[in-house]
């Protein structure tokens, strides 16, 4: 088989289900339809990975020959490369309001620019729901809006850093939104609040305890409400780990080291809770997040031999993983968007504790935890000058205050405010003060 007609046939696996899911309405007419476009590393059968003008190109041709499918400049980056989000559904949504008919997700393809098989998988992905013709996934669509930003770090991307331009990792950028990069991401989520952020990434092994195939790992982050969590726990056992292994390649936890004769855990080496990693700040915001992580280094004599050999294994490791996550969206539709517009709801009641650490395998000390919140935070006139537009973007709403402000918990995102404004939080954006007494506030910008 071919790199292309694997691609073809992966990415309609991708969409979803093999035979239960695909998608499209209408499909598109002319000679559009007859000659899809092809990525630069399907052409090259994987020897290469897509340029970014091969990049532009291929999603312009897509967005021309199909409604299903809307192309969008979100930023730019430090050196001036353009920032995209692709919309697609039965037919795309125009609108932030248009999603929240329904159920959503947003796949974000390689914030580290080193890491492209994701990238890859969410280009071909993108293509193979907007020309697929089936009923299933015209059904799919019609009931789930796919978001994707497909190369979430351009310029680390072109560099083959992980870092962008100002040497900032962007999977730690979630908070302080200082990059670009960050702050287009953290809009998207604000204006579209997708149900399901699914994070692709690739890792670099540790023989003989941590090199699995595909990894995958759920928000950590104490804060994010119980229904949520267990349905980040679904996608990733359920679903995610079967159909990778369904695929004939070997899974695990992301960040924990096992034995390799019992497979019990050895030790944790990363994935932990802290809230400006993407698959946290999902959950403290009331989205089902998953990290996935393929890996990356060549396995097999013959991939060491043929660099485009262990290429092609990377992406079809993802989009493996990818397959078992439209599953999840299908088959567990109605529970997702029980549980994420109850997260973000229960903000407004105000209850219950903050945690500023720890993680759902490490219990929060004491002093990393705000058993009984201030219920409001006090801004000077400096300080929210200062993170004004950190807060717009992450969503926050504050009341004028005289020359200042005060930012109430009683809102969506709740558990957000302490560990942006508190300063006990470990990525505070600044030490605002705690205000007791205000119950009956009502959140507004002023």
């Amino acid at each position: 088989m071919t790199l292309r007609s694997r691609g073809l046939a992966l990415g309609a696996l991708a969409v979803g289900l093999t035979a239960t899911l695909a998608v499209s309405p209408a499909p598109p007419a002319g000679a559009a339809a007859l000659h899809p476009p092809r990525t630069g590393f399907e052409t090259s059968d994987g020897a290469r990975w897509t340029s970014q003008p091969e990049e532009a190109a291929f999603l312009t041709a897509i967005d021309r020959a199909t409604p299903r499918v809307r192309v969008d400049r979100i930023g730019t980056t430090e050196q001036g490369r353009p920032l995209r989000l692709v919309r697609i559904g039965a037919p795309a949504p125009q609108r932030p309001q248009d999603i929240r008919r329904g159920n959503s997700v947003l796949l974000i393809c390689s914030q580290h620019g080193d890491e492209p098989s994701g990238r890859e998988a969410c280009l071909s992905t993108v293509r193979d729901l907007a020309y697929a013709e089936d009923r299933a996934t015209r059904r799919f669509l019609e009931r789930t809006s796919v978001l994707v930003v497909p190369t979430a770090n351009p310029d680390g991307r072109a560099a083959d850093t992980r870092e962008n331009a100002a040497g900032v990792d962007i999977n730690r950028d979630h908070i302080a939104l200082k990059t670009s990069e960050g702050r287009a991401m953290a809009a998207v989520i604000r204006d579209y609040r997708p149900d399901t952020i699914y994070d692709l990434h690739e890792y670099g092994p540790t023989v003989p305890y941590y090199m699995k195939d595909v990894l995958s790992l759920w928000p950590r982050n104490l804060n994010t409400a119980d229904a949520v969590h267990r349905e980040a726990g679904a996608l990733s056992e359920r679903f995610v780990e079967p159909a990778v292994q369904q695929a004939g390649f070997s899974t695990g936890v992301y960040g924990i080291w096992t034995d390799p004769e019992t497979g019990d855990p050895v030790k944790q080496v990363a994935g932990d809770g802290q809230e400006r990693i993407l698959r946290n700040t999902a959950g403290v915001k009331g989205s089902v997040g998953l990290l996935v992580e393929t890996r990356v280094d060549a396995i097999t004599d013959a991939e060491k031999a043929d660099p485009a050999l262990n290429n092609r294994r990377r992406v079809t490791s993802q989009l493996a993983a990818l397959k078992g996550a439209f599953a999840f969206l299908d088959a567990h539709r109605q529970r997702v968007e029980a549980a994420t517009t109850s997260a973000r709801r229960a903000g407004y009641a105000d209850r219950g504790p903050v945690y500023l650490g720890g993680a759902d395998n490490e219990p929060a000390t004491d002093e990393q935890t705000l058993a009984d919140p201030p219920c409001a935070y006090g801004l000077d006139s400096a300080q929210l000058a200062a993170i004004h537009d950190e807060l717009a973007l992450h969503g926050v709403t504050w009341k004028r205050a005289g020359e200042g402000a005060f930012v109430p918990l009683r809102q969506s995102l709740r558990a957000l405010v302490p560990l942006l404004l508190d300063a006990r939080a470990g990525y505070h954006l600044t030490v605002a003060t705690p205000l007791p007494g205000c119950r009956r506030v009502v959140a507004g910008n002023g």
